[in-house]
């Protein structure tokens, strides 16, 4: 395959379009192999669309707080049988 111009962004953005779109990286990869992309170039555009997707993706500068807001539970008052009654149920 002739390649022109910058043939690792064309694929990147390629998949970066297809990804928006819902398909797979695995099948991507393999439908660029199939079509006549070499295997080691189709990877690195794999790498260069994950590297451009992370780097536009929010950063969190705080992480969330979790808070509880509950009554505490009033313990109930446990009755004492000897063992015998407990093992038999009585």
């Amino acid at each position: 395959m002739k390649k022109k111009g910058d043939y690792l962004g064309d694929l990147s953005e390629y998949i970066r379009k297809n990804l928006k779109k819902g398909y797979t990286k695995e099948s991507l990869k393999w439908a660029l192999v199939n079509q006549g992309h070499s295997r080691m170039e189709v990877e690195k555009a794999l790498k260069k669309t994950e590297d451009d997707l992370a780097r536009e993706a929010p950063v969190l500068k705080t992480a969330p707080s979790i808070t509880y807001d509950s009554e505490p539970v009033a313990e109930l008052p446990v009755a004492d049988k000897p063992f015998w009654k407990k093992w038999f149920g009585l």
